[in-house]
C-alpha cells in the first residue's frame, strides 16, 4: 500500500507525463527505487533524495511530505512564507514594496 508521499509522487509523475524510468533518470536513482517510493509503505528517502524528487517533479518537498489534503499551490504558499520568514529585514521590505507595486498594477 503506498504512502501519501508515494501517492503524490505517482500523481505528479503522471501529471508531468513522466515514466518511472524518466523520473528515476532525473532524480539520479534506479527505476526500482522510484517504484518502491510510489508503492511501498516503508520507503523513507533521505532529505537530499526528497529534494531531488521535488525538483524533478517541479514541486516542493512540503507538498510531497504533507499528510493533509492540500493543493500544490497551498504547499507553494507555505514554502514561500517560510522563505520570507528567514529573510533579513531589508529583503522583506523590498519584497513588500514589490507586492505594493504589483498590487497597484491590478487596480
Amino acid at each position: 500500500m503506498p504512502t501519501p508521499l508515494g501517492e503524490r509522487v505517482r500523481e505528479l509523475r503522471l501529471k508531468r507525463g513522466l515514466t518511472l524510468e524518466a523520473l528515476a533518470e532525473r532524480v539520479g536513482s534506479s527505476k526500482s527505487y522510484m517504484w518502491e517510493i510510489e508503492n511501498k509503505e516503508v520507503t523513507r528517502p533521505s532529505a537530499e533524495k526528497l529534494q531531488q524528487i521535488a525538483l524533478a517533479l517541479e514541486t516542493t518537498t512540503d507538498y510531497l511530505l504533507t499528510t493533509e489534503a492540500v493543493t500544490e499551490a497551498d504547499a507553494d504558499d507555505t514554502a514561500f512564507f517560510r522563505k520570507y520568514q528567514r529573510m533579513n529585514p531589508k529583503g522583506k521590505e523590498r519584497l513588500r514594496e514589490m507586492l505594493r507595486i504589483l498590487d497597484d498594477e491590478d487596480e
